[in-house]
């Protein structure tokens, strides 16, 4: 394939990575075989699917005009299975063995030398389940542009083909739209500094926990029935709920605090559409965790929610990535790590949701049957969430500061208890 120019948005991405802020986003998939599956076939199955998957097979190159810029190119030396590993889990130190070893393998950087992707076959499970844990760099796509990639690994479903692009052409009054979107933005981020929430803000660490929550479709559904929104406002209204029992548990007082989430927002609709790259924008939203009552606390996010998308994902300070897209490569390879020591000053986690189809999915004839993503922790960042509806649970992902974070277990278990406040409500 031809060379592919980064965005200056993907170029954002490999700014902000280093050793102890790898911008790189996980998925687990856990699938139940009706009979043990030999990992080498899975890892040979594997490497054959990823080897059809153009944006598996490029590295980046620097480019030298225009400054700091960047290029997809194919690696002439690719083997797929070179970036599969296998792993056999052991119970007989930790308790949840799963996310104690994907916790370490998320944390180790990829290698910004070779295409920006990693699969581990993770076998070993008592009920014969396995599981495929994959990794992509921030800079190669968005949590769409990940689902599309995972796709193409799976039974029976080929890798998306892209939209064509189309160029469009542009006029004065166009121009001048995007430099007033522009100004807007910027102006928006400038006010919306605050304080930082200080239990999520942290000194940035190597180390990672992940932890995995799972909750009933039907029960989220029950919920919005009584009492409005959208399944989206109802996943933030319980992860408000868990968020205040947790602080509260580690002797933090709630009471008149919020925690702001950047919800990013998929904006490959408005744009050529591709595998690859990030197309994205963002909403911030103030989850009240001030509140004691679960109701009051749903009311409150699905107004803000209601707020940001009657403004559309091109204004407010949410949409800076927006921004960063139309800034100059140069720019980022200068300003982007400095910029990145300030994300807790505009917000203090991102809560992200995947997009996953409900269709039945499966590896090797295994049914799918959990998902559970993992966003990167920005700079100087505690907690962030990532979810995945699936079939007939929503799946949760939350990634934490090792250093920061010692009591992941009870944030996980606050979730649950979070949505049953809101069932016994509803």
């Amino acid at each position: 394939m031809a060379p592919a120019p980064l965005s200056s948005l993907d170029v954002a991405f490999l700014c902000l990575s280093r050793e102890t802020a790898p911008m790189q986003m996980g998925v687990a998939l856990v699938f139940a075989p009706d009979e043990p599956i030999c990992p080498d076939r899975l890892t040979a199955l594997l490497a054959r699917r990823a080897a059809n998957i153009p944006p598996l097979r490029r590295k980046i190159r620097a480019g030298l005009f225009p400054p700091g810029s960047a290029t997809w190119v194919d690696d002439l030396d690719f083997q797929a299975v070179k970036h599969i590993h296998q792993h056999r889990l052991t119970t007989l130190y930790d308790p949840d063995p799963l996310p104690e070893f994907a916790a370490r393998w998320i944390a180790e950087p990829l290698d910004p030398h070779r295409p920006l992707w990693e699969l581990t076959v993770v076998t070993g499970f008592p009920d014969g389940a396995f599981a495929i844990l994959l990794k992509l760099h921030h800079a190669l796509t968005d949590g769409a542009g990940a689902y599309a990639v995972t796709v193409g690994l799976l039974d029976g479903l080929p890798l998306p083909e892209p939209a064509p692009a189309i160029p469009q052409p542009r006029t004065p009054l166009d121009a001048m739209r995007d430099t007033l979107e522009t100004a807007g933005i910027a102006s928006s981020v400038v006010r919306a500094a605050r304080p930082p929430c200080l239990p999520l803000a942290a000194p940035a660490t190597a180390g990672r926990r992940l932890g995995f929550a799972r909750l009933a479709s039907a029960d989220l559904r029950r919920i919005r029935r009584t009492h409005g929104g959208t399944t989206n406002d109802v996943v933030l209204g319980v992860l408000s709920g868990a968020l205040r029992e947790w602080l509260v548990n580690r002797g933090i007082r709630a009471t008149g605090r919020s925690v702001r989430a950047l919800i990013p927002v998929n904006v490959r609709g408005r744009a050529a559409g591709h595998v690859g790259g990030n197309k994205l924008s963002g909403y911030l939203c103030d989850l009240p965790i001030g509140m004691d009552d679960p109701v009051r606390r749903l009311a409150e996010v699905r107004e803000a929610m209601a707020r940001n998308k009657a403004a559309g994902p091109s204004r407010g300070a949410g949409a800076f990535p927006l921004l960063a897209d139309r800034m100059p490569a140069a720019l980022h390879w200068l300003g982007t790590r400095t910029a990145g020591l300030a994300a807790p000053l505009l917000f203090d986690l991102v809560v992200t949701t995947v997009p996953v189809p409900p269709a039945r999915h499966a590896l090797a004839g295994a049914p799918l049957t959990e998902v559970y993503p993992f966003v990167p922790l920005a700079p100087h960042q505690a907690v962030g969430i990532a979810v995945a509806p699936y079939r007939d649970s929503v799946h949760i992902g939350l990634q934490a500061n090792a250093d920061a974070v010692e009591d992941l277990g009870s944030l996980r278990d606050a979730v649950a208890k979070s949505a049953a406040e809101l069932l016994d409500a509803s």
